[in-house]
């Protein structure tokens, strides 16, 4: 690869002849380096045509579903006693869905699909091996399993922030989003008798320690909104917000919340609303964003809306060597080319793991996440790249280094039980992925880049200045 257009035509556009000369002189640089090339290995694998989804909620279960019936055997790992993750919370979608009808369809289909096995009340409690070839412990119930499978979903999802602001807790009347859907589905009598409540946004969220957006709480904060509106039509109903984020289709919902007669009023991080418990009356302070004047609602309840925060499983990620960013969800491999994978090859993403998204969005992810493992599992061998990092035993001087930077786990020490090199260092093919770091970081010179071995950068430095 001799990259004229990005290095060189691109960046030189303004200088042709100049431009010409680097042209020459990468050719140059290229033709030297190729000269020194050797035949790359590449490992062959077989796949175990078994799948494992990680998180029974509904992104998880979509996942295994699609996989079932492409005819996968499919083990679903649940940590809780029942399948449907936080949808089972929820009252209705934005279109008037009833969730937990549509949850009680998907989890009968999967417990009469022979090909999944659904395991409760399990954990993972260790991971081996490498894509195609995994290894997973199963605890439950103070008995443990192996699972043998090719692939791996994650798929184990987020939760509701409990607040520490606005009294929650101390008053029955103060409720989270999740709270007031619970009320719904019980039929709780206390909302039919409402003269005035009031929605409070971003509680926890598009804050410094939560700077994110939690995506999902301004359509569910409206859509509870007109179903009170529904209920009982002389109601009251205010929704305090920082910016209102009903994207898509999702902004005719904003639109009819506003023809219904729902109040909406602006405030900024720096000037929150203040709930105020005195004497048994709940009243909640602002300041009117149009009218720049104070504001004081008598409310029968307050309904908060907070952030979704996930689960920050480190120790799930290390097992699978994926990553975590600084507010907790998994990284996918590529915002565009990989939404539903993992950089670490055999291991996919979906639903709240990944950022908080709502139900459709949660299942499309996990459709996508199928189809990518399908991919996989549809092949029974499969070959890995060869420009992986080699190891020199006779030089390596067991620093360990090498181990601790690798990103992937794919060095390792030789066994002290091996005849000619214990201790020393070596490279798993199957688990590197040829980023350098080792090689670079290596003290003794005992760690080779297939491709970009040392030899083949100085010829290219060398043939920079040789211009004969």
């Amino acid at each position: 690869m001799c990259n004229i257009r990005n290095q060189d035509s691109w960046v030189h556009k303004n200088n042709p002849e100049l431009a010409t000369e680097k042209a020459k002189d990468l050719v140059r640089m290229s033709v030297t380096k190729v000269a020194l090339m050797e035949p790359l290995k590449e490992a062959e694998l077989e796949v175990n045509q078994t799948a494992m989804v990680l998180g029974g909620g509904i992104s998880g279960m979509a996942a295994a579903r699609s996989l079932a019936r492409q005819g996968y055997e499919t083990h679903l790992i649940e940590k809780s006693k029942q399948l449907g993750g936080q949808a089972l919370n929820l009252f209705r979608t934005a279109e008037g869905e009833d969730v937990r009808e549509k949850i009680n369809g998907y989890i009968d289909e999967i417990n009469k699909n022979e090909n999944i096995h659904v395991h409760l009340n399990t954990t993972i409690t260790h991971v081996d091996g490498f894509v195609g070839n995994f290894e997973s412990e199963l605890s439950s119930n103070s008995e443990t399993q192996i699972l043998k499978h090719g692939v791996a979903v994650l798929a184990t999802g987020a939760s509701e922030l409990k607040p520490e602001e606005y009294h929650y807790g101390k008053d029955p009347r103060i409720l989270t989003n999740l709270d007031l859907d619970k009320k719904f589905i019980k039929k709780d009598p206390i909302l039919e008798n409402l003269t005035s409540a009031v929605f409070i946004q971003c509680v926890g969220s598009r804050e410094p320690q939560r700077p994110y957006c939690s995506r999902v709480c301004c359509a569910h904060s409206i859509e509870s909104a007109l179903e009170l509106k529904k209920r009982r039509p002389e109601i009251t109903v205010f929704i305090l917000y920082r910016d209102i984020r009903t994207y898509g289709e999702k902004e005719y919902l904003y639109q009819k919340a506003r023809k219904a007669g729902i109040l909406f009023i602006r405030f900024s991080l720096n000037n929150k609303p203040e709930v105020d418990l005195n004497q048994g009356q709940l009243r909640v302070r602002a300041r009117d964003h149009i009218l720049h004047r104070p504001l004081e609602i008598s409310a029968d309840l307050v309904i908060l809306a907070c952030a979704i925060v996930p689960n920050r499983d480190e120790k799930l990620a290390n097992f699978f060597k994926v990553p975590i960013n600084d507010d907790g969800f998994f990284i996918e491999k590529h915002a565009k080319l990989g939404p539903s994978e993992f950089a670490t090859d055999g291991v996919f993403l979906c639903g709240m793991a990944h950022y908080p998204k709502p139900i459709d969005e949660s299942i499309a992810q996990g459709l996508a996440a199928a189809s990518r493992a399908v991919t996989l599992l549809s092949r029974k061998n499969i070959f890995m790249s060869g420009t992986v990092a080699i190891t020199d035993p006779v030089h390596c001087s067991s620093c360990g280094v090498c181990i601790s930077i690798c990103p992937y786990s794919a060095a390792s020490f030789i066994p002290e039980d091996d005849r000619f090199f214990p201790g020393r260092a070596q490279i798993n093919p199957v688990l590197c992925k040829g980023c350098g770091l080792c090689t670079a970081s290596c003290r003794s010179g005992a760690i080779h880049l297939k491709g970009f071995d040392n030899d083949q950068i100085f010829a290219q430095i060398f043939a920079l200045n040789d211009v004969g």
